[in-house]
């Protein structure tokens, strides 16, 4: 088992009610199991994910002591 730190960021922070966890996951985790247990199906629609402060993709596995944020995606203003 590994110990992975868990930040949600803007909104997500709002709808999951926590800004912050910490989960114990087997070795070969990956950040899509992350959310799925973070979130518990919370929430709909995009979210982008970052694995020590490094954007990664859903399947990236993690390590030991990594920390996994997740914050929906920025968009832009307009003028």
């Amino acid at each position: 088992m590994m110990r992975i730190s868990v930040r949600f960021f803007a909104g997500l922070r709002e709808q999951l009610e926590q800004a912050e966890l910490e989960l114990s996951l087997p070795a070969d985790a990956t950040v899509a199991q992350v959310w799925e247990q973070a979130a518990k199906g919370a929430v709909s629609g995009p979210v982008l994910a970052a694995r020590n402060m490094e954007y990664v993709d859903f399947s990236a596995r993690l390590h030991d002591g990594d920390e996994v944020a997740f914050f929906p995606p920025v968009t832009g203003g307009g003028r």
